[in-house]
C-alpha cells in the first residue's frame, strides 16, 4: 500500500462535495413518487443489501469473497453514477452496450475534472481496472443484484401510484427479469421468498425517510440512509490513508454503513437532547440494543449477529477481536494490532467523519442559501473543536481548514490509495 505523506489530506474537499452531489439527483423523476427517492440514498440501501447478499453467498453457498473487492465496486459503480446523473436505466443499458469504453473513458475525464484529488491516483487506477475489466464477477454480480433489489423496493412503492401510465408494467416486467437473472445467488432466494429477509430489507429502507436535521430546513434534505453510506466512504478513505490492513479497510466501511441501524427503531435523536439530561445517553443506547435483540437482529441468521453487534454498539469506540473477544481501546491503534486478525475498527475515526458529515450537510444548506441558527451553529462549532485535532492519524482539522478558506483549491490534497 502506497505511502501517504504529510503534505496530503484524507479526505480532500472536492471529493467530500462530490459524494454529496448524489443527495440532489433525483431518481424516479418523471413518475409520480414519494419526495426525497434519492440516488444517495439508493446507493447507501444498495451497498446493505449487497452485504445481505454477500453473507448469504458465504453462509449458503461457501463463496470465497474479496471483500474489499465488493466495497471498492460499490463506491466505483456509485462514483461512475454520479458522473452520469440518473439516465433512465434502458438508455444506460443500451449506451453501455454499445458504447461502454467510450462511455467509461468520458467518465473517467470527468472525474479527473471534477475530482482532481482522484487523478493520477491507485484508486483511479483500480475504479478503471475494475469497471473495464472481467475480473472478480461473483462480487461484480452480488453488487448488480444489490442494484435491481433496491430499485425493486423502490418500485413496490411507486407502482401503485403510476398504474395507468405508459410504460409502468413494462418496467415492473424489466426488473422482474434483471433480478430473475440473479436466482443463483443465495440471498436472492431468500428475499423472493418474502420471509424475514425481505422484512430486513424493508425495514433497513425505511432509513430513506428519516430525514436529518428534522427541526432545521435545509438544502440538500439528506436522510439517515443516505448520511451513513457518506459516513462510510470517507471511513474507507481514512482508512487507506492510514495504511489500514485489508479487515480494517472493509471493517471501517461496514462500521461507518451501519453505524445508525438502530435508528430505524429509535429515529434520529438529535445530539443536543442526548445530552441535556445526564445518563440520557446511556438510557437511549439501552433502549436501542434492547429493540435491536427484540426485534432486528431475529430477521437476521444468529451466525450475523456478532458483526451486526460489532458494528452497532460502542460504534465511535476503537476496538479489535483477540482470541474471540472484544477489547475496546483507549486511543489510537496500536500498529501491533493492524493486522486481518485483529478485526480492528476505528470507532473514533467514524465519529470524526460523521461529524465532518453533519458539517457538510449544514455547511451545503448554507452555500445553497438556507440557513438556521441550528446550521450555523454547527459551522462555527465543529471547526473549532477539530482545530489542529488528529485522530487516528487523520488530521482533522485540516480537512475543516479546506472549507474556512476562499480558495477552495489550496485545501485540496491528493488520493494516493
Amino acid at each position: 500500500m502506497t505511502t501517504v505523506t504529510a503534505s496530503e489530506i484524507a479526505l480532500p474537499r472536492d471529493l467530500i462535495q462530490f459524494v454529496f452531489e448524489a443527495a440532489y439527483i433525483q431518481r424516479w423523476n418523471d413518475h409520480i413518487r414519494p419526495q426525497g427517492f434519492t440516488e444517495l440514498d439508493k446507493q447507501a440501501h444498495k451497498m446493505m443489501i449487497a452485504y445481505i447478499l454477500a453473507r448469504y453467498e458465504e453462509q449458503d453457498h461457501h463463496a470465497q469473497l474479496d471483500w474489499q473487492v465488493l466495497i471498492e465496486g460499490g463506491i466505483f459503480e456509485f462514483l461512475h453514477r454520479i458522473v452520469l446523473t440518473d439516465i433512465k436505466p434502458p438508455v444506460f443499458h443500451e449506451l453501455m452496450r454499445k458504447s461502454g469504453p467510450r462511455l467509461n473513458g468520458w467518465v473517467y475525464k470527468e472525474l479527473a475534472r471534477r475530482v482532481p484529488s482522484l487523478a493520477g491516483s491507485a484508486f483511479m487506477d483500480r475504479l478503471q481496472a475494475y469497471l473495464d475489466g472481467n475480473d472478480h464477477p461473483l462480487e461484480k454480480q452480488l453488487l448488480r443484484a444489490a442494484h435491481y433489489l433496491a430499485t425493486e423496493w423502490e418500485f413496490r412503492i411507486i407502482y401503485h401510484m403510476n398504474q395507468g401510465i405508459f410504460g409502468v408494467e413494462e418496467i415492473k416486467t424489466a426488473i422482474a427479469d434483471e433480478i430473475e437473472e440473479h436466482t443463483n445467488l443465495a440471498g436472492v432466494q431468500k428475499i423472493a421468498m418474502n420471509g424475514k429477509t425481505r422484512k430486513f430489507v424493508d425495514l433497513i429502507g425505511k432509513l430513506r425517510f428519516q430525514k436529518r436535521w428534522s427541526q432545521s430546513p435545509r438544502m440538500p434534505e439528506t436522510s439517515v440512509m443516505g448520511h451513513v453510506l457518506v459516513v462510510a466512504i470517507m471511513g474507507y478513505f481514512c482508512a487507506q490513508y492510514m495504511g489500514a490492513c485489508p479487515a480494517r479497510v472493509v471493517n471501517d466501511f461496514l462500521a461507518g454503513l451501519w453505524h445508525d441501524l438502530p435508528e430505524v427503531l429509535t429515529r434520529d435523536i438529535i445530539s443536543p437532547i442526548k445530552r441535556s439530561i445526564e445518563g440520557l445517553d446511556e438510557l437511549i443506547k439501552e433502549i436501542e440494543q434492547r429493540q435491536m435483540e427484540e426485534i432486528l437482529l431475529p430477521l437476521l441468521p444468529a451466525a450475523w449477529h456478532k458483526d451486526i453487534l460489532n458494528f452497532t454498539v460502542n460504534e465511535f469506540r476503537n476496538r479489535i477481536w483477540d482470541g474471540g473477544e472484544l477489547i475496546l481501546l483507549s486511543g489510537d491503534i496500536p500498529a501491533q494490532y493492524n493486522a486481518d486478525r485483529y478485526s480492528p475498527v476505528d470507532g473514533e475515526v467514524l465519529k470524526g467523519c460523521d461529524h465532518l458529515a453533519a458539517f457538510m450537510e449544514a455547511w451545503l444548506s448554507v452555500q445553497c442559501g438556507i440557513s438556521s441558527v441550528h446550521l450555523t451553529r454547527v459551522i462555527d462549532e465543529l471547526p473549532r473543536q477539530y482545530k489542529g485535532k488528529i485522530v487516528g492519524g487523520i488530521p482533522f482539522g485540516r480537512i475543516y481548514q479546506q472549507f474556512m478558506e476562499d480558495d477552495p483549491a489550496s485545501g485540496k490534497g491528493r488520493i494516493v490509495q
